[in-house]
């Protein structure tokens, strides 16, 4: 039976308990919300003991059917506020469900202040004190925990910014190659980790058993529908599977949705310089590859991206960091942006807010605009711990605030992503009502784009099924075009894992009632769900090239939820 892990930072001790009754089907985010809305005070400080942070795999992670291989985290986030799960790809979501983890739920703070690693394997758990790995960068650390504990163990760790609590800290996670490449990235939740004196994590899941299956052939003929359907894929998966995330530039430059300079057009004169085909041919010649962050994965969008030099550089080279750390900020660079990612994966920080950050201090003439060294000496600042570099590290709304610009894009305090909601209307409907605040990963919907009409309904889908995939610990990179198609073979899979009889429409209901316990938890937090949170320039600033505003009705944004409870 699978069971909840409690760390408590503050003793450092370890109990097991089983999976409550009512949450047996819940995993990834949607337990995270389940145990985040029972058993944290909402009105807490997201630093303080009280905050809880949670680390859970999805339903399916330890069987290693394909791309079910993402691990949810998740607490009370020291940016928006309010609740926040962020989910990373990585080989620790597998190594906890074939240990039998449902969640590591972590409590307390220590009160020597002190930084643990901890140890987590099939004989039990223990609080290892860091010693000499305190203030190490994620690389390094990787390096020194793979060493001490073996090369085949998961790591879930943070940087320098997690131990300094700067409020756009990740949480890293390690990748096939045993690399520090995945980050659970947004909303600060690193920063939580830091507090809770949790330096790392190590899984070994040496010698445990293959995870129990009911009817092990209806699970093997669900994983063979799955992999038919994302084969036959000739849409996204398809894309993400030939050039990586990267794809996407050419449509998304066309559509004029890439941020660029601080989001005052929506395209970028040197886009062409990230297209996944230039990428894909500068790499190849490099010796670089593509490859699935987790075991099993046959989509293998991640861009492991090496140098002039022939040597690794950085992996899962993105369009997110592409477009916030490169057109954003008006670099154009190929080689400086993958510098530049690859810092910001070592210090434990986000690309998304920290680009968003950086182009607030380049309005207030402090960083260079198009200058990649100028912005690296942005992230020496924030690695040195200068009052400039912790404003920085604070995130898009408090260097703004902080120097007194008005034009910040941002949602409850979390920097808009590079998908800007002039150009993609549902994803601005998502980014205004979501719980966790301006996050793509949200709900995202491209069709008809542009027009006002009819995206509060594609948004409150796209947010059904994207909490309904992150609960089960689905990769969006890997959904096919026609991606409701997999909620049947959904249905299959937990079926013949658990010897259940579920249909689609209850499949959903998982991610129906995640929503529902996220928008519970905010809404006790003091951020009512039922208000248009979008910065008021997106309505206003007409943006390049298309001529857009946003423009979707603000009634119908904020009636978005009033069906929510009567949903099955």
């Amino acid at each position: 039976m699978p069971y909840i892990l409690r760390l408590n930072a503050g003793k450092q001790e370890a109990r097991q308990e089983k999976v409550a009754d009512q949450d047996i089907l819940m995993a990834g985010r949607g337990l995270i919300a389940a145990i985040l809305n029972r058993e944290v005070n909402p009105l807490c400080h997201p630093l303080s003991g009280e905050n809880k942070l949670v680390l859970a795999p999805g339903l399916f992670a330890g069987t290693m059917a394909p791309s079910f291989g993402r691990i949810s985290v998740g607490g009370k986030s020291p940016l928006t506020y309010g609740i926040k799960e962020a989910n990373a790809g990585g080989t620790a979501a597998q190594k906890l469900d074939r240990l039998g983890i449902r969640a590591v739920v972590i409590e307390g703070k220590p009160e020597d202040h002190q930084f643990y690693i901890v140890k987590i394997d099939g004989k039990g758990c223990e609080f290892v004190p860091v010693q000499d790995m305190a203030h190490k960068k994620n690389y390094d650390l990787a390096a020194a925990l793979q060493a001490r504990f073996g090369e085949k163990v998961g790591i879930i760790s943070i940087g320098p910014c997690g131990e300094e609590r700067v409020s756009a800290a990740t949480v890293a996670v390690t990748d096939q190659d045993g690399r520090p490449t995945r980050h659970a990235a947004r909303g600060g939740l690193g920063a939580v980790m830091g507090a809770k004196g949790i330096k790392a994590i190590v899984i070994d899941d040496s010698d445990t058993p293959r995870v129990d299956l009911k009817d092990s052939q209806a699970f093997q003929n669900g994983v063979k529908n799955l992999v038919e359907v994302i084969k036959a894929d000739k849409g996204s998966a398809a894309l993400n599977r030939a050039l990586g995330t990267p794809g996407v530039i050419p449509f998304v430059t066309k559509v004029g949705s890439m941020p660029t300079n601080n989001y005052r057009a929506g395209s970028f004169d040197q886009a062409e310089n990230f297209f996944g085909k230039v990428i894909k041919e500068t790499n190849t010649q490099r010796g670089g590859k593509m490859h699935g962050c987790m075991p099993g994965c046959i989509v293998q969008c991640s861009i492991v991206f090496n140098d002039p030099q022939g040597h690794h550089l950085t992996s899962a080279l993105e369009y997110e960091t592409l477009a916030m750390m490169g057109s954003n900020l008006g670099i154009g660079d190929l080689d400086a942006v993958a510098r530049i990612d690859r810092r910001c994966d070592d210090l434990g920080i986000d690309t998304i807010e920290i680009g968003s950050a950086i182009a607030q201090a380049m309005e207030a003439g402090l960083v260079s605009s198009g200058d990649p060294e100028s912005v690296l000496g942005a992230l020496d600042e924030i690695e040195k711990g200068t009052p400039f570099g912790r404003i920085l590290g604070q995130g898009a709304a408090v260097t703004a605030r902080v120097f007194g610009l008005e034009r910040v894009p941002a949602v409850l305090g979390q920097a808009i992503p590079a998908h800007d909601p002039r150009a993609c209307k549902p994803v601005g409907v998502t980014y205004a009502t979501s719980a966790m605040g301006a996050d793509h990963t949200a709900g995202i919907d491209y069709r008809d784009s542009l027009s006002k009409e009819g995206q509060v309904k594609k948004s409150k889908e796209a947010q059904i099924f994207m909490a309904t995939m992150d609960t089960v610990g689905y990769c969006m990179l890997a959904l096919p075009a026609k991606a409701p198609a997999l909620i049947g073979i959904l249905a299959e899979l937990l079926n013949a894992r658990y010897g259940l009889s579920l249909s689609g429409e209850e499949v959903l209901g998982l991610g129906i009632k995640t929503i529902r316990e996220e928008l519970a938890f905010n809404r006790a937090a003091g951020l009512d769900p039922g208000v248009d949170r979008l910065p008021g320039f997106l309505k206003t600033e007409v943006l390049p090239p298309q001529g857009v505003v946003f423009d979707v009705p603000r009634e119908e944004i904020e009636a978005i939820w009033e069906d929510l409870q009567d949903r099955p």
